[in-house]
Formats: C-alpha cells, structure tokens, sequence
C-alpha cells in the first residue's frame, strides 16, 4: 500500500514538474519584457531626479518610484530564477560542508522556539554548484518552515548520498549515478495535496496577503532545476512537511 501510494504522489510531482517547466518558459519571457520597460521607467526617473533638486515635494514622488522600481526589479530576478535563465557560477563544493556552515544563520532564521538538528555525512559529497544559490534555497526552505511551525518545533536537515539505480522513485527519469540528498523535514502544520500540487509556482502562497509574495518556493525550484537536479515536497495535514533535494554527484554520473 505504502509503495502504491508513493508512485501515485510520483506521478503527480512529474506530472506537476512538466507544467512548471511551461510556467517557466512564460515566466521567462514576460520577466525579460517587463525588463525592457523597467529599463525606460528607471532612466526617465533619473532624468526627473536631475530636475527636482530643490522640490522636496517631487523628491518624495520620485523616491517612491525608485522604491516600487527597485521592488519590480527583485521580483523579476526571482522569476528570472524561476525560469533558469540565471548565470550561475558553478565549482565543485562538499555538500556537507555548505550546510554545516549554514547552521548558525538557520538558526537565527527560524529563532529559539525551534529546535535544529543536523545529520552530515563523513564522506564528502561532491558537487558542482554555485554556493550562494544553494545557501539562498537552504534559507528560504528554513522560512518556510519557520512559518510553518508558529509554535515552536523541529528542524531537521539530513545530508546523505543515494544511488540511482533506476528503482528509486524520486529519482524516475533521472540519469543513474550518485547523488547528494538533502531532506530539510519540519514538525509543522503540513499542506494538503492539493497545496502541493501548486506549492512550487510563482506568485501561489497559504500565507496571508502581506505574508508573501509566493516567490520563495519558486525560485528554490529553478535554482534546483538549473543545478540539474530535483525536488519533491511531501507533506500531510498536522504531520509536518519534507522537501527532497537531490543533486548529482560531480563526475559520478553514468
């Protein structure tokens, strides 16, 4: 029953993986024209600001633009990081050693009423990854769970390495080899299936409307997706919620 049930959420995560790389390519598209017109808004912003030097009144107007531009422009970098259309500046890095070294910032992101625990391998897991990116999706990952977890709970991060020998379903199309696992697990509120479904996509969001903007969980997708590798969420109602990266080994792929 348990392996049933696990091919059948398989199944829906490929399924829910193919419609997001449509996203992706939408979201691409309309993050490069909104580029272009953010471009002109921003150039003819500073020509105002030239002329307002002594109108206190304009300079708070012309602020208020360059704030709401500077906003813009973060929002199309998450969907540019959505769509993969990011340069990243990849070199080979232990996957153990990244997270150990994020523990202290994790733990003043998610505060003291939740407790972290941490299980790093003691063989290196090498990968080829651009480290500030891979932190930034541990970060957001934490967020989440921070949120999830109002009252306090469990954090654990478990570093591993798997071997893709075509029977594992996480990992279904995949190409066989070695890869580094990451499994960040909370004690929190979990989602509904449905939820998950929709959890990776730009702009979707439980939280409240000045919670959130929707894009934390998108962007730790494209970030994944551009590394070459893969992430699944799994999640209950009242049982906390897992999100599954997992990333090819550096030269251990077949």
């Amino acid at each position: 029953m348990h392996n049933q049930k696990m091919k059948k959420h398989m199944k829906e995560q490929i399924s829910q993986a193919r419609k997001l790389d449509s996203i992706g390519t939408l979201a691409g598209g309309v993050a490069h024209n909104l580029n272009n017109v953010l471009t002109v808004i921003v150039g003819a912003t500073a020509l105002l600001e030239l002329n307002a030097t002594n109108d206190p009144e304009q300079r708070t107007i012309i602020e208020l633009i360059n704030n709401s531009t500077r906003r813009a422009a973060e929002i199309i970098k998450s969907l540019l990081a959505f769509s993969c259309r990011q340069t990243f500046h990849k070199q080979s890095e232990n996957v153990g050693t990244v997270v150990k070294c994020m523990q202290d910032f994790i733990g003043r992101i998610i505060g003291d009423k939740i407790m972290l625990t941490t299980y790093l391998p003691d063989e290196p897991l090498a990968v080829m990854i651009d480290r500030g990116q891979i932190e930034h999706v541990l970060m957001n990952l934490a967020a989440n769970a921070r949120d999830a977890m109002p009252d306090g709970g469990i954090l654990d991060i478990a570093v591993s390495r798997i071997e893709n020998d075509g029977d594992i379903p996480e990992l279904e199309g995949c190409l066989p080899g070695g890869y580094a696992q990451i499994t960040v697990s909370d004690s929190g509120t979990g989602v509904n299936s449905v939820t998950q479904q929709r959890i990776f996509e730009p702009f979707f969001s439980t939280k409240t409307l000045n919670g959130g903007n929707g894009l934390g969980l998108s962007v730790v997708y494209g970030i994944i997706n551009q590394h070459d590798g893969i992430i699944h969420v799994f999640s209950e109602p009242g049982e906390g919620t897992s999100f599954k990266i997992f990333l090819p080994l550096y030269n251990d792929q077949i």
